[in-house]
């Protein structure tokens, strides 16, 4: 019929039926057709180019779904639509939704958690555990004394950072190393913890973090990870160190670099005769992976030289870590809080460690270093 050559079927069947238009075979030129399959193929690529863009946006928004960032609202709106919701169901009165929205908003002006997801005493219940029972066990080491925070109503679906956080805050708060750089300070709330994030950025942390949330947690449901626990604890003048372990480094996509690295934090004179329970003075671990985060609390040595970790998860609700406290409920209650090697399956993880107090100098130090922030990566 002619000389031209089609990029695709669509704009073939055009071509062709043009062809076979009347008239079309007396008025057809090798110069028109030319023409004619340029802009054929011209139409072609605009709707392939707004297929992508249409595809590129909806991703992109469904990313801001993901991580909090599509101005859905943050803490404070959640928890209000859940009560709503309550009421809507029959399992909450209005007298009880303007009770309950009265005492959030008292609890997030004063900027303090109001300790209705906290569980205190997990720590001295794991060292009462392990006194009496779990004999296969050669050493276990125990982080200083910390609180349990789960996710509430306001966070449910994003605040585990946030909650780890409050954790680790809750044993450096009981640490005499650090009252000189946290003093008279509470565990503060999720939307506060926001803020105290929004400030270290302010002062010039991590701009490269804080850019990918332009600058703003306040009144959303961001996610936060590792960068941003490293930048609030150096703005609060506390020593953070983040390790990356970006890789497997053991059979079956496993992470034994991991585990020796928290033993040798937990235990770096390994040397010397160890007792069996060691309480130590160390602040918990923050533990980061794809999706989620944790605390590590301690590590369980076997027999047979076997390791394993103890983390507490604000996905876990309080009702389980109070099973902990109760002789009777505890071995079960440990097995939701152990992690052996082969539990850590996710291809990398990151740890956040407190390691001590700033002198201010050594805070603007880190300040400056953070404008290329680098972890340290393991293996």
């Amino acid at each position: 019929m002619c000389s031209v050559v089609c990029s695709d079927g669509v704009s073939l069947q055009e071509h062709v039926e043009l062809h076979l238009e009347p008239g079309a075979a007396a008025n057809a030129s090798p110069g028109s057709d030319l023409e004619l399959a340029h802009r054929l193929q011209d139409e072609e690529e605009e709707r392939r180019k707004e297929e992508e863009a249409r595809v590129e946006k909806e991703q992109f928004q469904k990313l801001q779904r993901q991580f909090g960032l599509d101005g859905g609202g943050g803490y404070r709106k959640q928890a209000e639509q859940r009560l709503e919701r309550a009421v809507a169901r029959g399992l909450m009165d209005p007298a009880q939704f303007h009770c309950k929205r009265a005492e959030m908003m008292e609890s997030l002006a004063s900027g303090q958690d109001d300790g209705k997801t906290r569980t205190t005493g997990a720590l001295p219940a794991l060292s009462r555990f392990y006194q009496s029972e779990a004999r296969d066990c050669a050493h276990v080491w125990l982080s200083a004394d910390t609180d349990h925070f789960c996710s509430s109503e306001g966070d449910r679906g994003w605040g585990c950072g946030y909650r780890n956080l409050q954790m680790m805050l809750s044993c450096l708060l009981g640490l005499e190393e650090y009252a000189a750089v946290l003093p008279d300070m509470a565990v503060p709330s999720v939307p506060r913890v926001q803020s105290l994030i929004e400030a270290a950025w302010s002062e010039g942390l991590d701009p490269h973090g804080a850019s990918h949330f332009n600058r703003r947690l306040q009144g959303t449901r961001a996610w936060i990870g590792a960068t941003e626990i490293y930048s609030l604890l150096t703005s609060l003048r506390v020593r953070a160190r983040i390790v990356d372990f970006h890789q497997p480094s053991g059979p079956a996509d496993t992470h034994p670099r991991l585990f020796q690295w928290v033993r040798q934090y937990f235990c770096p004179n390994s040397s010397r005769l160890q007792p069996r329970i060691v309480h130590t003075k160390k602040p918990p671990l923050y533990l980061q992976h794809q999706g989620h985060s944790r605390t590590v609390v301690g590590l369980e040595q076997k027999r047979s030289g076997a390791l394993c970790l103890l983390i507490l998860d604000p996905a876990a609700p309080s009702s389980d870590l109070r099973r902990l406290l109760s002789p009777d409920s505890a071995p079960a209650a440990l097995r939701q809080i152990r992690r052996f090697p082969s539990g850590l399956k996710h291809r990398q993880y990151q740890l956040v460690a407190a390691e001590g107090a700033l002198s201010e100098q050594d805070k603007r130090t880190r300040v400056l270093n953070s404008r290329s922030l680098r972890a340290e990566r393991i293996p």
